[in-house]
């Protein structure tokens, strides 16, 4: 009978020291079982509360600094070109609007998932079209009836940007005006975070939340702004570059020097680098993304190992698909 009030006495004591530990915001672990008492969860789901910790195991807790209230999509799209001045096909050997179609579905799936659990965070989804069929417009308008939050759908008048960029193909005045559209979103909107994200990349279930939480904690950690790309690229593994890898909410992320462009940042760096970024809706430099690159000199720009989200490019691209991912699958899964 002794035996069975002491053990009613420690688990009492228990009690009361999960709740004065939650009471002064500190987590513990009980490696016995592989839970958190406090939070009352197991250590292989998402133990960090956004907005104000991030957690990881076994490396702690880091108390976030930058809190994201609203995200912003911006979805560059174009269902008339397959690849821009070029005749190669992409993976699968579909028509442009497939890839687009199941690119906005894969996006709205992830978003949707963040939205069911970041309920203080604004999201919203933004289409911006160039030289889209009417029945293709109509698709997409369907296909965004499925996002649990506000989205838009805007077709852009090439015309009104015509004096802006002068001498280049069809094509690339229409991924130019596209862009700068998309600055011109970025710049006018309230949003903390912007995400433009081209119409040809498959994102997995996860991107939009490991991406939310991964940019709060890296902020932390190098005391401001951070650029996160949704892509492992294979043309990272072509060159012997110095890197860093830096754990961020559930995936490793690599420091990197170039990225194409599709990458999220917040809008005060937007802001601060309108002009270097407007230069791109301007003028087709070689490489194109060179004012982006210029600024990951000034700050830090990572992408996920592995990958969150598949460039659906040629399978001979060194900036298409990328490696060690089933890709097959993540193609499947966002088929109508």
């Amino acid at each position: 009978m002794k035996k069975i009030e002491n053990t009613k006495k420690i688990n009492l004591f228990k009690k009361i020291f999960i709740k004065i530990c939650r009471i002064l915001g500190f987590e513990i672990i009980d490696q016995s079982n592989f839970t958190s008492p406090t939070l009352g969860k197991n250590l292989n789901e998402m133990l960090s509360d956004q907005g104000k910790k991030s957690i990881t195991i076994p490396l702690g807790q880091v108390n976030i600094i930058k809190k994201v209230k609203s995200f912003k999509i911006i979805l560059r799209t174009c269902t008339s070109e397959l690849i821009m001045d070029q005749n190669k096909r992409r993976i699968f050997d579909c028509e442009k609007n497939e890839y687009t179609f199941r690119t906005l579905r894969s996006i709205i799936k992830s978003t949707n998932i963040a939205i069911d659990k970041f309920k203080n965070i604004k999201f919203e989804i933004i289409v911006t079209d160039t030289n889209s069929s009417q029945e293709d417009l109509e698709k997409i308008k369907e296909i965004l009836s499925n996002f649990k939050a506000t989205s838009k759908l805007s077709s852009i008048n090439l015309d009104n940007f015509k004096n802006k960029t002068k001498g280049y193909s069809k094509a690339k005045l229409s991924n130019m005006a596209n862009f700068y559209n998309s600055l011109l979103i970025a710049k006018n909107e309230d949003a903390d975070l912007i995400y433009f994200v081209e119409d040809d990349y498959l994102h997995s279930q996860d991107t939009i939340s490991e991406m939310i939480l991964t940019y709060e904690k890296f902020y932390t950690i190098f005391s401001g702004e951070v650029i996160l790309l949704p892509s492992d690229y294979p043309y990272l593994y072509s060159k012997a570059e110095n890197t860093k890898i830096f754990l961020g909410e559930r995936f490793h992320w690599r420091l990197v020097q170039e990225s194409l462009v599709t990458f999220m940042a917040s809008k005060d760096l937007i802001n601060k680098y309108f002009s270097k970024l407007e230069i791109m809706g301007k003028e087709w430099i070689d490489p194109w993304e060179k004012p982006l690159h210029d600024i990951y000199q000034e700050f830090p720009c990572f992408s996920p190992i592995p990958s969150l989200a598949i460039h659906c490019a040629n399978i001979n691209s060194v900036f298409g698909i990328s490696p060690f991912i089933d890709v097959k699958k993540i193609w499947d899964q966002n088929k109508k």
